[in-house]
């Protein structure tokens, strides 16, 4: 046989970050597609929606009126998945059933006033203004006692379960430490042990010097494709050095996140032509009082288009009960992604 080529050869990837791996078979990728290649026919939304609950003065399901707000908003959300007031309380029967009370505080963040916007469409000064509300709501949920985790959201698009197309995203502060986090917490900080160093600073810095997997750049922030990629176009903005959460920014640092946010949304964007749908968050250093010098902030970006604006990648078969996979290789989709043109295709 020949030497084993990353490249051409089935293998698996390590994800440093969760501790676990994933299939890839980069020869599926180069079967021709005879599959779906439309275009989507793309809704035209009014700049303000007088049905919208998100819109600026509109009333909102749960009785209260939204104010005429000019930049970013945001409330207590109306259907919150966790409360604050929840009793503390378990149950353990035998080991097998087990269930405990979780308390928290979910808000939404309404990112404009324009109901027809969304990240790629907004200018950085906009974007740059979310950024600063992320860290306004992160500084005052982290103060209260039973606030132990903080998760800024993005769910864009239908298809990620957004029901309103209104830009906007959500916070999810919870008693509990999530599960995905538990597992960064136990990888980064055995790294940090080791090495003296954040895993995610060596992982950007090694990534700079390959090139292969990087989006763009700037003074302080990169978007680029994870070696360890589920999803065809996932995609992650990280600081160059190490930032446990949103408040270590400085003001020019927080314009460079938002400055990223704005460039890895257009290339999503322009690559089917279509208002890319994603699920994205922030993960930074829990809020429990603890110190955690190995942690370094990042945003993960969930996109589940595959190869059109109308074709998408679920777990199915294999995946759903043995190992995630994918066919297109990090360096692909990275390499698909540079391609593009930095301007939204609106305004080619």
């Amino acid at each position: 046989m020949s030497e084993f080529n990353i490249i051409d050869h089935p293998h698996r990837r390590y994800n440093a970050l969760t501790g676990e791996w994933i299939l890839v078979s980069p020869h599926r990728s180069k079967r021709p597609w005879q599959g779906q290649v439309e275009k989507a026919q793309e809704e035209q939304r009014p700049q303000y929606d007088p049905t919208c609950y998100l819109c600026p003065t509109n009333p909102r399901v749960g009785g209260d009126s939204n104010p005429d707000y000019k930049s970013t908003f945001v409330f207590t959300n109306d259907f919150s998945a966790l409360l604050s007031d929840t009793p503390n309380g378990a149950m353990n029967d035998s080991d097998l059933l087990k269930a405990e009370s979780e308390q928290g505080i979910c808000k939404v963040i309404c990112f404009s006033p324009r109901h027809d916007f969304t990240v790629p469409e907004m200018e950085v000064d906009g974007i740059k203004e979310v950024v600063d509300l992320w860290c306004n709501e992160f500084a005052e949920l982290g103060k209260i006692d039973f606030i132990n985790y903080i998760q800024i959201f993005e769910n864009k698009g239908s298809i990620m379960g957004c029901s309103n197309p209104h830009p906007h995203g959500q916070i999810w502060a919870s008693k509990l430490i999530p599960i995905e986090i538990s597992k960064e917490i136990d990888n980064q900080k055995a790294y940090f042990e080791k090495h003296g160093r954040t895993l995610l600073e060596d992982y950007v810095a090694k990534e700079l010097q390959l090139k292969t997997r990087i989006l763009a750049e700037n003074d302080t922030f990169v978007a680029l494709i994870p070696f360890w990629a589920v999803w065809p176009f996932e995609g992650m903005i990280l600081p160059k050095k190490a930032k446990a959460n949103l408040l270590e920014l400085t003001d020019a640092e927080r314009r460079d996140f938002a400055d990223m946010y704005k460039t890895l949304t257009v290339m999503y964007d322009n690559l089917f032509e279509v208002s890319f749908p994603y699920s994205a968050g922030i993960h930074q250093a829990p809020t429990d009082g603890g110190e955690h010098p190995y942690w370094h902030l990042h945003m993960h970006f969930y996109p589940p288009l595959l190869r059109s604006a109308s074709v998408k990648k679920f777990m199915v078969g294999y995946e759903m009960l043995a190992s995630p996979q994918r066919d297109i290789t990090a360096e692909g989709a990275a390499e698909r992604l540079r391609s593009l043109p930095t301007v939204h295709y609106k305004h080619h």
